[in-house]
């Protein structure tokens, strides 16, 4: 299996994204492919790339066989495409299913099936939460190779989150963030509405319970963000 930098998981993702949601707009040119990867929304990190860094990017994509030049596009600027999958080339074989997860991980690293499940919409179709579920447990052994990983589930989380296996991708991107809001969260709610005289069992569940509300909102506004983002 080949192995990808972050700058080359993020052109790869970008080429997976736009020949599904934009086709008119694919191939693609190095402004184009470089504007993508410095998206704002959609993409995780947000990336600060010029148009060198991008190139150098290609280059290294185009000696891997994973990209290639559009030799029959008119006009002077050059256009790329990809090899990485689904081609007469290579080995990699996915269902739009399969594929639109992997897509979305390698634009913004590890996460929930219900993550995934809003963030593949313009790309793939899940009738719900189960069957994303059921594409993560092919991807983790599809011809004999695997894909992506599930991660130990985080503290105050409902669902396990899952990163693909391409890159040494930092699998506690978002982590940090997220257990401080819980942590602050916790400290003031617990502080006004915990009496001294709760025993540390009480104190024990009524924290657990806290972590699971907050983790369930957290959920949920980020699936609200996600929703509205698309629609503008």
């Amino acid at each position: 299996m080949i192995t990808l930098s972050a700058e080359q998981c993020r052109i790869i993702g970008i080429m997976l994204e736009k020949e599904t949601t934009t086709p008119e707009q694919y191939p693609m040119s190095l402004n184009g492919i470089t504007t993508a990867c410095n998206q704002k929304s959609n993409r995780e990190p947000v990336m600060s790339l010029s148009e060198s860094d991008v190139q150098n990017s290609i280059d290294e994509l185009s000696k891997m066989n994973q990209l290639m030049i559009d030799h029959k596009a008119s006009g002077r600027v050059s256009k790329y495409y990809h090899y990485f999958c689904d081609t007469e080339f290579g080995n990699l074989k996915f269902s739009p299913q399969q594929r639109s997860i992997i897509c979305v991980l390698l634009l913004r690293g590890p996460q929930t099936p219900g993550e995934l499940r809003t963030r593949t919409t313009r790309l793939a179709d899940f009738a719900d939460v189960r069957e994303v579920e059921t594409a993560l447990e092919q991807l983790q052994n599809l011809n004999g190779q695997t894909l992506v990983k599930k991660l130990e589930r985080q503290p105050g989380k409902r669902e396990s989150r899952y990163v693909h296996l391409f890159s040494d991708v930092d699998e506690s991107y978002g982590v940090e963030s997220n257990v401080a809001q819980t942590e602050a969260a916790l400290s003031e709610s617990t502080s006004s509405a915990i009496a001294p005289s709760v025993s540390n069992n009480q104190l024990a569940q009524r924290v657990t319970a806290l972590e699971e509300q907050i983790a369930s909102l957290t959920e949920q506004v980020a699936c609200l963000t996600e929703l509205l983002e698309d629609k503008c």
